[in-house]
């Protein structure tokens, strides 16, 4: 009998395509009150690219990613229109060409996107509507509502693509914290009882359109496309 595909195996959820629970310990939120809150630690958390902040503001205790310069001790403002960096203000309070992060897709959700290490958006302009205009990394802009929340700054851990990981090892244990597939190879280069694509004595290609009735096991590739080629 032949194993599992990759896509079975995945799905099955073995411990070996399971996340690091451990990872997932710390979880992105803005606090529900305002005020001045005391950074009580920088916290290190595998399944983030960025070092974490765990501020308290009274009796609440968050998780923020960390901004460049942070430190232990340093107080933050949660509220207000003090433009500076760490502080937590609604996106109708920051002046346009502010570098921001950690933005709310909706009010109160604590912060959904532009959350990678060494990320950034820029505050664009105030529109109608109580609704603000923000340039995202990609240079495209978004229109947020106003009182989406978002922290002053640049994220910290911007030069982590610049170091190597030198072995693979590390990669290993980098991307299993994760739960990310690695190494990735080609489904042509892979055994017959492995993928549908496997095999092939010469890597004749096979058509990559899965069979509308495919089972599970061979119902890889493109799953009933619209059209295929490059577009003319």
């Amino acid at each position: 009998m032949g194993k599992r595909i990759i896509s079975q195996a995945r799905g099955h959820g073995s411990l070996t395509y399971q996340a690091k629970k451990t990872s997932f310990i710390y979880k992105i939120q803005y606090p529900q009150g305002e005020g001045e809150a005391e950074i009580q630690k920088l916290i290190h958390s595998a399944a983030h690219t960025a070092p974490l902040i765990k501020a308290r503001l009274g009796k609440e205790i968050f998780f923020i990613p960390a901004f460049n310069g942070a430190f232990e001790s340093q107080k933050i403002h949660v509220g207000g229109n003090e433009i500076k960096d760490g502080n937590i203000l609604m996106l109708k309070n920051i002046s346009p060409g502010t570098r921001i992060y950690n933005i709310e897709n909706n009010p109160g959700d604590g912060g959904k996107m532009i959350r990678a290490g060494g990320s950034f958006a820029i505050v664009s302009k105030k529109l109608e509507n109580n609704k603000v205009s923000v340039v995202m990394p990609n240079k495209k802009e978004v229109i947020f509502n106003g009182n989406c929340r978002a922290t002053i700054g640049t994220i910290a851990n911007a030069g982590r693509i610049v170091k190597p990981f030198m072995t693979a090892g590390r990669k290993f244990y980098k991307m299993k914290a994760k739960n990310k597939l690695w190494p990735r190879t080609s489904a042509v280069k892979m055994n017959a009882v492995d993928h549908p694509f496997g095999s092939g004595r010469g890597k004749r290609i096979k058509s990559k359109i899965a069979k509308r009735n495919a089972p599970a096991g061979a119902k890889v590739g493109h799953i009933r496309p619209r059209r295929t080629g490059r577009k003319k």
